[in-house]
């Protein structure tokens, strides 16, 4: 009998949570919190973004192409050639 007792109480104290929980992230209080914080971020993000100090670029011509040399000794390998083993 203290067992099943006990097993209701836990359920109970489970189900009181979720039910709390979720009276809380569903109500309007909360909603204009988030939404208020949403958009109290998103200025601080606006505003620092303007104090950004943009640096020059200095990356211009900095790759070097070259081109690929042949070696008359070196094996080409056919990866799909072996697949395809007509």
């Amino acid at each position: 009998m203290v067992k099943e007792l006990k097993y209701l109480f836990y359920i109970f104290i489970i189900s009181l949570f979720i039910y709390f929980s979720l009276k809380y992230y569903l109500s309007d209080e909360y909603k204009k919190k988030s939404f208020r914080l949403l958009k109290l971020n998103n200025e601080k993000v606006y505003n620092y973004s303007k104090n950004l100090i943009l640096l020059s670029n200095n990356t211009n011509n900095i790759v070097k192409y070259v081109e690929k040399t042949f070696d008359e000794n070196k094996k080409n390998y056919n990866f799909w050639k072996l697949i395809n083993n007509d």
